[in-house]
């Protein structure tokens, strides 16, 4: 079960990462500061559900 979890937090930050991408060029684009920090945002937050997912996975494999 800790296994599916582990994959499902692996999967929302992959997903947060590229939405985060998606609007820091976005934003680079139309030279807005606001949506940047929003995307370092999502970024930070992917980074640290894909890490959430390796710990689950890590703990479900001991």
């Amino acid at each position: 079960m800790a296994d599916k979890k582990g994959f499902s937090d692996k999967v929302k930050g992959a997903v947060n990462k590229v939405k985060g991408e998606a609007k820091d060029q976005a934003g680079n684009a139309k030279d807005d500061p606001k949506m940047q920090r929003d995307a370092k945002k999502d970024k930070v937050k992917g980074e640290v559900q894909n890490k959430a997912g390796d710990a689950k996975r890590q703990n479900e494999e001991k």
